[in-house]
């Protein structure tokens, strides 16, 4: 008889062989942060768009440190060139490289993408806590948010920069007037959905049970949106911050193709577009490019924040 079994009487006084055995391990419980990962290398459409979207980056924000061309530098003599070995992408026509000038306005699209989606970010967080917490100012912004999701999008963006175009410019320089314009105008023309779900998250938060216990021991109200509200809703803003570089890139393509953009010597994809209007014909690659660059990186840029949404979302995880 091993040392694990020990004999008690059993019923009639027979004895019985009770076998201790040890309790199975147990494995540790992962952490928050690797339950989202699991689900969101599950996620298949995410996985490729991150992949995609990490390419795009590299080559638009790396890709000119090893590529030789400069994309302000102008050959006459090579001007509405197709592609070849020296020009991959062609030549526009003032013979500039089409991939210099495809990757240096991915740079600035990106770059406006993300600025006004953290413009946009904070504005609509902002108001959604504001309205979700405090039930004076509810019916107050939500008609505001009301308001603003009621104006026609597109011309109002074209009223701000007629608008403030000129002023701008002549405080910062032309660049840097119409980079903050345009990112000023898309943030403040789009805060509108992100204040809606937050407002919706917040509503349902302040009657849990630990928001409760936190205000019965006289947490004020500062401390109790920073420690227990605003980290209970991060899901829904890193969503709609993934959603947001995307709309914020096919605006500020469209202001550049409707010539509102930025000046003509700096390059976006939407200003490469209006440049390739009038060779279509001759070059039809100069659309199609950045055409394609500008769809490949809404299209991953929206499957990531698809697998987002499914990971950090709790009820969706669990299932």
């Amino acid at each position: 008889m091993t040392d694990d079994t020990k004999i008690e009487p059993g019923p009639g006084g027979t004895q019985a062989a009770n076998v201790l055995t040890a309790p199975a391990p147990t494995r540790p419980p992962r952490s928050q942060w690797a339950e989202v990962w699991s689900q969101f290398r599950h996620h298949k459409g995410a996985m490729a768009g991150g992949i995609v979207f990490l390419l795009i980056v590299l080559v638009v924000f790396v890709g000119p440190y090893f590529w030789p061309i400069d994309a302000t530098f102008i050959d006459i003599r090579a001007r509405n060139k197709g592609p070849s070995l020296t020009h991959p992408f062609g030549t526009d026509q003032l013979g500039r490289d089409m991939l210099a000038r495809m990757m240096a306005g991915g740079q600035v699209s990106m770059s406006v993408g993300i600025t006004a989606m953290l413009l946009a970010l904070f504005l609509g967080s902002l108001v959604g806590v504001l309205a979700g917490y405090f039930r004076a100012l509810d019916n107050l912004l939500m008609r505001t948010t009301d308001l603003f999701l009621a104006l026609p999008l597109l011309p109002l963006l074209l009223v701000m920069v007629l608008l403030f175009r000129e002023p701008l410019n002549a405080a910062f320089g032309p660049e840097t007037g119409i980079f903050i314009l345009i990112v000023v105008a898309i943030g403040v023309t789009s805060w509108m959905p992100t204040a809606r779900i937050v407002r919706g998250d917040v509503l349902a938060l302040k009657e849990r049970e630990f928001v409760l216990a936190a205000r019965s021991i006289g947490t004020t109200n500062g401390k109790m949106v920073l420690r227990h509200i605003l980290p209970n809703v991060i899901s829904p803003i890193v969503v709609s911050a993934t959603l947001g570089i995307a709309n914020a890139i096919i605006t500020e393509s469209a202001l550049s193709f409707l010539g509102l953009g930025f000046p003509p010597d700096f390059p976006t994809w939407g200003r490469l577009l209006n440049d390739a209007v009038d060779y279509m014909q001759q070059n039809p690659e100069r659309v199609i490019l950045p055409g394609v660059a500008i769809s490949l990186t809404v299209l991953s840029i929206n499957y990531l924040g698809d697998g987002l949404r499914d990971a950090l979302d709790p009820r969706i995880r669990g299932r």
